[in-house]
């Protein structure tokens, strides 16, 4: 793809400046509209350096924190902090850079113009040229903004994040439209402005990404930190492993749904479809006696694996478990 963002990365070289050590404090924040509680009494910290995604389903609170962050929105009750001073004062300082889903760029303009006024309007600024670059953009400096695709205009939108010397990267769904080389040289640029001790924070509903990236995922469900911890403590939070394994012949799924310490279970057909066969996949809480108790019913199971959860089985089991808590 022209312009790939891998193609010229520019790395960033300025020292970050921001001594808080911390980067953003959030403490008993509330918000509603109307009779919705967006965000439900949220304390969480950001530190220096760290690569934070932020995680939640559709309605959880993740673009109404992100606003409070930014001075979009204000807070119902509760204090939100950023490098100890208001989340006004730190972007006025340049402190902060965001890329947002929402909000549409200025139509009727070039990306090259539009890049230029971001980095004329920061405190802190890159030379436009070095941004266009980094942001693998250059080759359509001169395209108008309303003339691109969905990939161009994320990556438009990371330009603008970055047009000056941020200490704080604030990213909504970043790579949404990207294809998959451009979303990994987009995170290798991330990790690199992590690595010179910036903080960046993102949404997105790709886990994958946040498996991968990041140092520390937030679980936010309706307006509440669930679950605060690395990608792994996330997927031991969950509780569960997988359980997976062939079964020949005539099945009795009623005698595999009352298996001990099952969470969910999947039977579908395999093999041949005269012979009976099925493929069993589990997700256990105590894996072992749940194996024990397949043997038990006089079948043997054949390619048995049994391994921890993803982090999309550990998202999904955690906001499972507190759905079934306040129903």
């Amino acid at each position: 793809m022209p312009g790939a963002v891998a193609a010229t990365m520019v790395p960033m070289t300025t020292t970050v400046k921001a001594t808080a050590t911390e980067v953003v404090a959030f403490d008993q924040v509330s918000k509603s509209y109307g009779d919705v509680r967006a965000v439900d009494g949220l304390s969480l910290k950001l530190h220096p350096g760290e690569t934070v995604a932020l995680l939640g389903p559709n309605g959880a609170g993740k673009s109404t924190t992100l606003d409070l962050l930014l001075g979009l929105k204000h807070a119902d009750s509760g204090s939100v902090r950023v490098f100890g001073t208001s989340p006004r004062e730190a972007i006025v300082a340049g402190h902060v850079g965001a890329m947002l889903q929402s909000g549409g760029l200025m139509d009727e303009v070039t990306v090259g113009e539009l890049v230029r006024l971001a980095c004329a309007l920061h405190p802190k600024p890159y030379k436009a040229n070095d941004v266009l670059a980094r942001a693998g953009i250059a080759q359509i400096a001169d395209r108008k903004v309303n003339k691109l695709s969905g990939g161009q205009a994320q990556r438009v939108r990371f330009a603008l994040a970055t047009a000056g010397d941020s200490d704080l990267i604030v990213l909504d769904e970043p790579t949404t439209g990207m294809d998959v080389s451009a979303r990994q040289a987009f995170w290798a640029t991330m990790r690199e402005q992590a690595d010179q001790g910036r903080t960046v924070l993102f949404a997105t509903h790709y886990l994958e990404e946040a498996d991968a990236i990041a140092d520390r995922v937030l679980v936010l469900h309706r307006g509440r930190l669930l679950a605060d911890g690395t990608a792994a403590e996330i997927k031991a939070k969950a509780g569960a492993r997988r359980v997976s394994f062939d079964l020949e012949g005539p099945v009795d799924e009623t005698a595999l749904r009352a298996l001990p310490f099952l969470t969910s279970i999947k039977v579908s057909q395999s093999g041949a479809a005269e012979d009976g066969g099925r493929t069993v996949r589990i997700q256990s809480t105590d894996a072992d006696a749940t194996v024990h108790a397949v043997y038990g019913l006089g079948v043997y199971p054949r390619n048995l694996e049994v391994a921890g959860l993803g982090l999309e089985q550990a998202f999904v089991a955690i906001t499972t478990a507190e759905e079934a808590k306040q129903s």
